[in-house]
């Protein structure tokens, strides 16, 4: 049978309009939220927030201005999703807890020098395990300063290993990590802790897969949400580097009519697309896309797989945070512009809550930026300062050839 070839345009296109950034978006609502979420997967999340949180601006991007209470509704209230681990520390879908449940049972029970290094510590420091379920299933749900202070002889938990002196804290990741309690709240950005059994709703999925089905079903996730893909921007993506047996799932899917091979322009790889975006493709094939103008977090879904992102949209990217300031290219937290099927551009801000200002220090444009992208480069700038509360947006450098459809 004959593998379909398409373009390097039409993957993006169909990338785009998986991950709701093309201009058919749903709804700022928390259907629309959990319909963004569901098709991607996940929402990373990060502790900088220098224009907001990450996993914020990622839906921001998806569904417009939104209000924040929408999305703590559906962790909070719903529990429709629970942070844990994907690729990174991340807000996942409660439905889909049986792809994370494998990770749980498994936690540290590897014959690796690390987790027998864990096996170890946890061993040594028991009662202080015990003391935090017992202080959190008899008083509810609480943040690490409340267990640190309640400990009755704070001097136990001190350590002068690899703890640094942290014990409380580690010792709750690792309860976390091996699924037995959950971020059930989070108050000033401090996690709030109580049981899994207490947090996840009653209609949590449990059933136990083996690692194999979970390489079938993240798989097939990671692969819907790319759009189409090469098998290592599968493994790259969503549970990153946890896919065993990948090359022989997807030869079963494959054989099983539920994903199809297709080959990218000149590309020697073998790509694949899931058959249910069949019908997108054929879409996007006959000119089916509506792109818009829109800013991204750095670490973006989209963008995340930085060798993806050059390979299909010629876009270097890399974040400069820990680079020394004199030595930075574009900036601390700098934003690309994704406008219609291209990166064309980038913006260097922040946000500063005092005085409800979006600063702008730079906008950058890549070299083959089209010199009509100002006034809609401009457009998504304000629709994020619009979803900050900004009162005001100022602009420090812009490029010649944008400079009066944006400061103006």
């Amino acid at each position: 049978m004959s593998v379909r070839t398409i373009t390097p345009e039409t993957v993006r296109r169909v990338a785009i309009r998986r991950q709701h950034l093309a201009a058919d978006r749903q709804p700022p609502t928390p259907a629309g939220i959990l319909n963004v979420a569901r098709d991607l997967g996940c929402l990373q999340l990060d502790p900088i927030s220098a224009v907001s949180r990450s996993h914020t601006l990622v839906v921001f991007s998806r569904v417009g201005a939104y209000d924040l209470k929408a999305l703590d509704h559906l962790q909070w209230q719903e529990r429709a999703l629970f942070e844990y681990w994907a690729h990174v520390a991340s807000i996942v879908l409660t439905e889909d807890f049986p792809i994370y449940d494998i990770r749980m049972r498994n936690y540290c029970r590897g014959e690796d020098g690390w987790s027998q290094r864990v096996r170890e510590w946890v061993a040594l420091n028991q009662q202080l395990h015990d003391f935090i379920l017992s202080e959190i299933r008899e008083k509810g749900a609480l943040m690490s300063r409340d267990i640190e202070k309640d400990a009755h002889d704070p001097d136990t938990w001190v350590s002068s290993g690899w703890t640094s002196g942290r014990n409380v804290s580690r010792m709750l990741d690792y309860l976390w990590s091996s699924g037995v309690i959950m971020v059930a709240g989070r108050k000033g950005g401090q996690k709030v802790w109580d049981l899994t059994e207490r947090f996840l709703p009653d209609w949590t999925p449990r059933a136990e897969l083996t690692e194999r089905e979970v390489t079938r079903q993240a798989a097939q996730r990671a692969l819907r949400a790319l759009g189409v893909a090469a098998a290592p921007h599968i493994r790259n993506h969503f549970i990153r580097g946890r896919y065993p047996d990948l090359p022989a799932v997807l030869d079963d899917l494959e054989r099983e009519g539920a994903i199809s091979r297709v080959k990218v322009g000149g590309d020697k790889r073998v790509w694949y697309i899931h058959n249910a975006d069949l019908p997108l493709l054929d879409a996007v094939e006959a000119g089916e896309f509506n792109g818009r103008t829109v800013l991204l977090s750095p670490f973006d879904n989209l963008i995340c797989d930085r060798a993806r992102t050059e390979l299909l949209w010629n876009f270097y990217y890399r974040m400069e945070i820990y680079v020394p300031a004199d030595k930075r290219e574009y900036g601390y937290y700098v934003l690309p512009i994704l406008h219609g099927d291209r990166f064309i551009g980038r913006v260097d801000s922040n946000y500063d809550k005092k005085s409800q200002t979006l600063q702008v220090h730079n906008v950058y444009a890549e070299a083959d930026a089209p010199l009509d992208a100002g006034r809609a480069v401009r457009g998504a700038i304000e629709e994020l300062g619009t979803f900050l509360g900004a009162k005001a947006i100022t602009y420090g450098n812009v490029p010649d050839g944008w400079r009066a459809a944006i400061k103006t």
